[in-house]
């Protein structure tokens, strides 16, 4: 099924363009007055909504009529290369007293008093 949904985006739809990680996308446009045009991103892997990098989200959600330019736009010194949902992944994050990262979490302070059913 998933095969046949591709074949079918990718005969009917226009090739827009292919974002850093391999995502490629792609645009049916319709007759002018019939409806706004669809947009489509085949994921290269998982399917993740996440995988899809700022610049061509605001393309895939019709905030941008242009698609980002090759390369995608400038970034300013502050921001930080775009990264997946890595929640699920031994590279998610993981607070100190976490049972994944040693489970010793830091002593309550003197006002805790744990709840014991009676």
């Amino acid at each position: 099924m998933q095969l046949i949904s591709k074949l079918l985006i990718i005969c009917t739809a226009t090739f827009r363009g292919e974002d850093e990680f391999g995502n490629k996308y792609y645009e049916k446009v319709y007759k002018k007055g019939q409806r706004r045009s669809k947009r489509y991103v085949l994921f290269n892997g998982i399917a993740e909504a996440s995988k899809v990098p700022a610049d061509w989200h605001g393309w895939l959600h019709h905030t941008q009529k242009e698609t980002p330019p090759e390369g995608g736009y400038s970034k300013y010194e502050w921001q930080d290369v775009h990264l997946p949902n890595l929640t699920g992944t031994k590279f998610a994050y993981r607070p100190k007293g976490h049972i994944l990262s040693g489970g010793k979490r830091v002593k309550a302070s003197g006002d805790y008093e744990p709840w014991t059913p009676t």
